[in-house]
C-alpha cells in the first residue's frame, strides 16, 4: 500500500512539473536592431524630430498571432526596478509599434517586449517570450521622414522573413 501512495505521489509530481514548464517565459537578449525568431520579428528606427524632445524611437513588431496573440512592452530602470509602459496589452495581428521618445530610454535603458500565446493556452500574466535590450541599439538607423522610416522597417521585417525560410512571422 505504501508502495502504492509513493508512486501516485510522484506520478502526481511529474504532471504538476510538466504542466508548470509549459509557463516557463522563456528569454532572448535583443543585441541588433533587428530580431527574429520563428513567430515573431521586430525591427527598431529613429524618427528624428525638430528637436531631441520630439525625436522617437520606434519598434516594428510583426508576430503569428497564432503563436503570440498579445504583446506588452515596458522600460525599466535597473537600478530602481521602476517600469514604465511603453505599450499596452495590444493584438499582434496586423503588426504592431512602440513609439516612445528617445530620451525615455536615458532613464528606463532596459526595453521588454514581452509576447503572450492564445488565450486557450496560456495565462495572461505569464507571457512566453520576453526579448529584452539594454539602451538602443547602436545599430539603429535613423531617419527624417515618416515615410523613409516606413519604408525601411517594412523592408528590414521583410528580410528577416526571408531569411527564416521566405515566411514572415
Amino acid at each position: 500500500m505504501r508502495a502504492r501512495l509513493m508512486l501516485a505521489w510522484f506520478a502526481s509530481a511529474a504532471i504538476v512539473a510538466a504542466g508548470n514548464a509549459a509557463e516557463v517565459t522563456r528569454e532572448a537578449h535583443g543585441t541588433s536592431d533587428a530580431y527574429a525568431e520563428p513567430g515573431v520579428a521586430l525591427a527598431w528606427a529613429v524618427l528624428r524630430g525638430q528637436n531631441e524632445a520630439a525625436t522617437q524611437v520606434v519598434v516594428r513588431i510583426v508576430a503569428d498571432p497564432r503563436r503570440y496573440a498579445m504583446v506588452t512592452a515596458s522600460g525599466i530602470n535597473p537600478f530602481s526596478q521602476h517600469k514604465q509602459p511603453l505599450l499596452p496589452a495590444t493584438p499582434t495581428a496586423g503588426g504592431v509599434d512602440i513609439r516612445a521618445p528617445r530620451a525615455q530610454f536615458g532613464d528606463f535603458p532596459r526595453s521588454e517586449i514581452r509576447f503572450y500565446g492564445p488565450a486557450a493556452t496560456s495565462r495572461p500574466e505569464t507571457p512566453a517570450l520576453v526579448v529584452f535590450y539594454l539602451g538602443v541599439p547602436d545599430t539603429t538607423p535613423e531617419f527624417a521622414t515618416e515615410a523613409a522610416m516606413n519604408s525601411y522597417l517594412g523592408d528590414r521585417i521583410a528580410r528577416l522573413g526571408s531569411g527564416a525560410g521566405g515566411k514572415a512571422p
